[in-house]
């Protein structure tokens, strides 16, 4: 298909997208982009070599959420997004770092990370993005309040949260937004955290997640900078782009213009 559209192509399927880094360092002498399909797990997978290398990167997604895709407006229609991936329209976008390892859409902890460890490959494989909603109910009810300080220039946080997320782009988990003005290039991280007593009243959280208007909620704290800083109490697992990838206490800061992708135009 890639043939089809001018490209001299080589390719290499993978069952495990933890050999993609040393793969792509493998060609980046002889290539000009590289081309991944998959969800936003898999493109986190492969954003450090693409930094290091310097190569653009085309996105064709095939995920559960595809979050990434949705951030730069991409189309969901697999020749459609080919055809953005094969063409010449490029654009900068900034990459967040959690403890030295990159994210390309949020990291957190708390909420976040029970429901990613309620998941399963099997149940997202089988229910798609209901998968989601079906895990956050589950976890919802064992919501446990942990005390979290977060500092960043110019602010700080001392408070009891059940969740916490750092957004580097626009969209997570089941298309929610981190805030509604968030973007992928604007050289900033946009933060929130959520301060309830009770799990229910979370519940009445969700309409305002989907929009990105949670910030306006006395229940929700938000904040926007280049970097924070955040410890808790007792060590809590972070999630990034969906996977686990380490424990608090944990530095967040954005990769300006890190990292060049295929996009469409405007």
């Amino acid at each position: 298909m890639l043939c089809e559209r001018g490209l001299d192509v080589v390719h290499e399927p993978l069952d495990d997208p933890a050999n993609l880094d040393d793969l792509i360092r493998q060609y980046a002498p002889t290539v000009d982009r590289v081309i991944v399909g998959g969800g936003d797990g898999t493109l986190s997978a492969v954003t450090q070599a693409m930094i290091d290398t310097g190569l653009p990167l085309g996105i064709v997604p095939l995920g559960t959420a595809n979050n990434v895709a949705r951030t730069l407006n991409s189309p969901e229609d697999i020749d459609a997004a080919l055809d953005i991936a094969a063409g010449d329209f490029r654009r900068t976008i900034d990459v967040g770092e959690v403890n030295g390892r990159c994210f390309l859409t949020t990291a957190s902890f708390g909420l976040s990370v029970a429901i990613t460890e309620e998941l399963s490959s099997e149940r997202k494989a089988r229910w798609g993005r209901l998968a989601y909603i079906v895990s956050a109910a589950r976890v919802l009810r064992r919501a446990t309040p942990l005390h979290a300080q977060i500092v960043w220039p110019g602010g700080k946080l001392d408070m009891r949260t059940v969740q916490v997320v750092v957004g580097n782009g626009r969209y997570y988990g089941t298309a929610l937004q981190v805030a509604d003005d968030a973007r992928i290039d604007d050289h900033t991280l946009n933060l929130y955290a959520i301060e309830v007593r009770h799990w229910w009243q979370l519940l009445a959280l969700g309409p305002a997640l989907k929009r990105g208007t949670h910030g306006q909620h006395d229940a929700v704290h938000s904040a926007r900078a280049r970097e924070f800083e955040i410890v808790t109490t007792t060590p809590c697992a972070i999630d990034a782009d969906g996977e686990l990838i380490g424990e608090t206490p944990a530095r967040f800061r954005v990769l300006p213009d890190a990292l060049t992708v295929f996009a469409p135009e405007g």
